[in-house]
């Protein structure tokens, strides 16, 4: 019993009981996005002795991430850690027991399959519809259940998805949403928020780890006027839907047209760019490279260049780019040629 102790507390919860602990302990879960949400799932997954999580982020912390991103501190931000490795550090000196796979990576279907396919549970922790396509396409492909996720401004939303029973994330919403609609960098969120709806999905990923009974709900609620609504989503599979009656995973489709290397990212004034080719930077020479050109900053896993006051690019090891300053593409894929190359 010893090796338990550090959970005695949960334990006693009659439902999760010793057997249900071993169960977590024994367990995998990846969370894809370690921001608001995922911060606040692997920091409850962690402490409640989940054996096994990987962290998939591309992003590095900033100081506006701070005010609800709840495993990170000013340190991080100063020195521009990925957030996949800041929220490792933390977790680790939380619970070292646990297994902690950092991933820097921006989850596409060059990798999804590789990343997410041997895991007990998916948990959803992105800020766009694409990102939860794809890993509605993995999930049902290989029969992982996966925890939806959702908050933005005072709203915020989850839902369990388990492919065979309940209807899967395309059933609810069988197009990608045209627009870039309403995010955390448009019009805000709340703090208490993403700790409102990060924490109901770890509770709904320890259920669905030791086999407990998930909500059948698309669970919603809004916590400025403190209004909810619960949308019983039980009977809601499409029987014609494209994913999980057709097996038709157009996400994870190379010759798919969702399937871009440019990405604006919504409200951020950023363009992501993804390399053609899977490939793995020596940042160190790419800095010597740019030193010559602008500031260049940086740690072990990324560099930051500024050629002028306007433009920020930041190059990661596995050679993906974020251009800071613009949203215009054409404008990012001529400042990408200019400084990185073809």
């Amino acid at each position: 019993m010893s090796d338990l102790e550090r959970y005695s507390r949960q334990i006693l919860f009659q439902q999760m009981g010793e057997s249900g602990q071993v169960k977590l302990l024994n367990s995998k879960v990846a969370i894809v996005g370690v921001g608001a949400l995922g911060t606040v799932i692997a920091n409850h997954l962690v402490r409640s002795g989940v054996g096994f999580i990987r962290l998939i982020d591309r992003d590095l912390v900033e100081l506006s991430n701070l005010q609800r991103q709840t495993l990170f501190d000013e340190e991080d931000a100063r020195l521009q850690l990925p957030k996949a490795i800041a929220a490792q550090k933390r977790l680790n000196r939380i619970n070292s027991a646990i297994i902690i796979d950092a991933v820097i990576a921006d989850l596409n279907l060059e990798n999804a399959e590789e990343l997410l396919m041997e895991f007990d549970c998916i948990v959803d922790g992105t800020d766009n519809f694409m990102t939860r396509f794809l890993i509605n396409d993995v999930a049902v492909k290989f029969g992982i259940p996966w925890v939806h996720g959702a908050a933005v401004s005072s709203r915020g939303m989850f839902a369990s998805i388990k492919p065979g029973i309940t209807p899967c994330y395309r059933c609810l919403f069988p197009h990608v949403p045209s627009g870039t609609g309403e995010t955390c960098d448009t019009v805000g969120v709340l703090s208490p928020l993403t700790d409102i709806i990060g924490s109901f999905q770890a509770m709904e990923t320890m259920k669905i780890l030791v086999g407990e009974k998930t909500t059948p709900n698309l669970e919603q609620i809004d916590i400025w006027d403190y209004s909810t609504m619960q949308m019983d989503i039980s009977e809601g599979r499409n029987p014609n839907c494209p994913t999980c009656v057709k097996h038709q995973f157009d996400f994870l489709n190379r010759s798919s047209e969702l399937q871009v290397a440019y990405t604006t990212l919504c409200g951020r004034n950023t363009v992501q760019i993804n390399p053609r080719n899977k490939r793995e930077l020596d940042v160190k020479k790419v800095a010597a490279h740019l030193k010559k050109s602008g500031k260049v900053t940086g740690n072990d896993y990324l560099l930051r260049f500024s050629p002028d006051e306007d433009i920020s690019i930041v190059v990661f090891k596995d050679a993906r780019v974020l251009i800071h300053g613009t949203n215009d593409v054409v404008k990012a894929k001529l400042i990408y040629s200019k400084y990185i190359g073809n």
